[in-house]
């Protein structure tokens, strides 16, 4: 028999069918998710993901602009009530071209029992909270102990690395930063060192922070042919990478070498290489990210071990934190109603 409480519940504040709900950037950040909040709920969408409880087919897109991309990206966590698609963006052309973001998006979340839509979200802010948390519960999963964090990129998904990772790594004491604008390093020293006790260092190039980190993360650009800025002779063993960014940033022989090459989606990477993104082919996968923070599969076994665990982002984890922030913005009467 359907439980049609979660429903019922929505239906009180927003007649389903007439109205849907909008929220824009400044109204999800505003319904009060703190970090640990966020890492919390994109843990539990992980874990769903990594027992199968969930449907998510691999995000398809199309691509306007050599260098650009819109991917659709649809899911279905049933223990979450959230159905929905986000269609995100990523021209990373638009700062010079137009003074805009290289990313933009919108989340549509759905009634999962009449089919019709509940609300409009801005995706942008969604998916600058997402990945860094599932960066964050990835190290937490393969590398507890690590007292140094490294990160290439400091813009929007940068940041929100260097603000992140220290609610999972416990230990940590130091944090490295790479940029290829000085001023943007500068920037989020100033910005976030007050706020955080590890002490936040910028490195003059690649070489110095790989050499100087056991965690590393890349939040660059998504191109098909890798730019190998980070050297395969560079990297040691008993170091975890974490690229959001494929290999785009990494040299592909890294992924080779690991002892483990972990994704956070096997049908989306395999997509991926189907599209061109891994011109040297598919490295060998271990497992998926959801198995390893549900417990399924076991992440560092040694600590010798070289892994790497590519996350390049799931729709999961976009509708579980959605619905939140629509669940959120009903209580607390924000955002605007619009007739269909």
């Amino acid at each position: 028999m359907l439980d049609f409480s979660d429903r019922e519940w929505i239906a009180e504040r927003i007649p389903i069918g007439k109205e849907i709900l909008y929220l824009t950037l400044e109204e999800c950040a505003g319904v009060g998710l703190t970090v640990d909040e966020i890492i919390s709920i994109t843990r539990e969408a992980l874990v769903e993901h990594g027992t199968k409880n969930y449907e998510m087919p691999a995000k398809i897109g199309v691509h306007p602009l050599p260098e650009a991309f819109f991917h659709a990206m649809p899911a279905y966590l049933p223990s979450k009530h959230a159905c929905g698609l986000k269609w995100v963006e990523c021209f990373p052309n638009n700062w010079e071209r137009f003074n805009l973001p290289q990313t933009s998006g919108l989340l549509i979340l759905s009634d999962e029992f009449s089919g019709f839509p509940l609300a409009v979200l801005d995706a942008t802010w969604i998916t600058a909270m997402r990945t860094p948390a599932v960066t964050a519960l990835a190290a937490q999963a393969l590398h507890p102990d690590a007292q140094t964090f490294g990160m290439f990129g400091c813009g929007v998904q940068g940041r929100g690395h260097v603000e992140f990772i220290p609610h999972t790594l416990k230990k940590l004491k130091r944090i490295y930063i790479y940029d290829i604008r000085e001023e943007a390093m500068d920037k989020l020293i100033a910005d976030l060192q007050p706020k955080i006790d590890a002490q936040i260092i910028k490195v003059e190039n690649p070489e110095e922070m790989v050499k100087s980190c056991e965690v590393m993360s890349s939040a660059t650009l998504i191109l098909k042919t890798p730019l190998k800025i980070v050297k395969e002779a560079w990297v040691q063993k008993g170091q975890t990478i974490l690229p959001c960014d494929l290999n785009t940033y990494w040299d592909p022989a890294i992924a080779y070498r690991a002892d483990k090459y972990i994704v956070d989606s096997i049908e989306e990477h395999e997509l991926f290489a189907k599209m061109g993104y891994f011109p040297d082919g598919l490295p060998m996968i271990y497992g998926e990210t959801g198995e390893i923070i549900a417990g399924l599969k076991k992440g560092r076994e040694r600590q010798d071990e070289l892994i790497l665990n590519s996350n390049i982002g799931m729709a999961v984890e976009d509708v579980a934190l959605g619905r939140e922030i629509l669940n959120r913005a009903l209580e607390m009467g924000i955002g605007r109603k619009l007739p269909l």
